[in-house]
């Protein structure tokens, strides 16, 4: 269990590094995060590797054929919400920090196409914002499994809050944040520990 928890504060030690980075490595996360939907988080840090830089300015149309060279199960749609987020990619650190915590997810999932609930919380983790939960079905299985909730159909705006709600009072007995306790459940639940 020491292993788990050195690699869990490596873990977060690199979220707040990206964080404290400029715009575009923070954009680079951001894109990462839009590709992660409804696709392995495995598969697309190697995407994320080998497009690098390329997020921040290559066409629609050659990225889209990049993400289905590399495996992407929707490249087109990927591309065209990677290519739309350009226009906050200069601005992306000044508007998280002028906002709350709370305003800056909300703000995520109105402004950016292709995130949602999880895909705000997972970007926020991964730029070392710890106070919200990632709530995909390997967390709902784990929460499942111990009894603590069934599993829904969907997870509609107030579900995922509800969960939240529920992560947050484990997290809280626990003395660590959100973003601590989703890299120990997916350890947990996965055996690895990602991004």
């Amino acid at each position: 269990m020491e292993r788990c928890r050195d690699l869990v504060k490596e873990r977060l030690d690199e979220f707040k590094s990206i964080g404290e980075g400029g715009n575009e490595e923070i954009f680079k996360e951001l894109c990462f995060c839009i590709l992660t939907a409804n696709f392995s988080a495995e598969r697309c840090i190697r995407i994320q590797k080998e497009i690098g830089d390329e997020f921040l300015e290559k066409p629609e149309e050659t990225l889209a054929e990049k993400l289905r060279r590399l495996g992407h199960r929707y490249p087109e749609k990927r591309a065209k919400y990677i290519v739309e987020a350009r226009r906050y990619k200069d601005s992306l650190k000044e508007i998280l920090s002028s906002k709350k915590k709370d305003e800056v997810r909300e703000w995520l999932v109105k402004n950016i196409k292709g995130i949602g609930y999880k895909e705000a919380s997972h970007f926020l983790r991964n730029i070392g914002i710890f106070d919200f939960a990632i709530i995909d079905f390997h967390i709902i299985d784990l929460l499942q499994k111990k009894g603590l909730i069934e599993r829904p159909k969907t997870i509609t705006k107030k579900r995922y809050l509800q969960i939240e709600g529920l992560l947050k009072e484990v997290a809280e007995k626990l003395g660590i944040s959100l973003g601590e306790l989703d890299l120990y459940l997916w350890y947990i639940e996965t055996g690895k520990i990602l991004k």
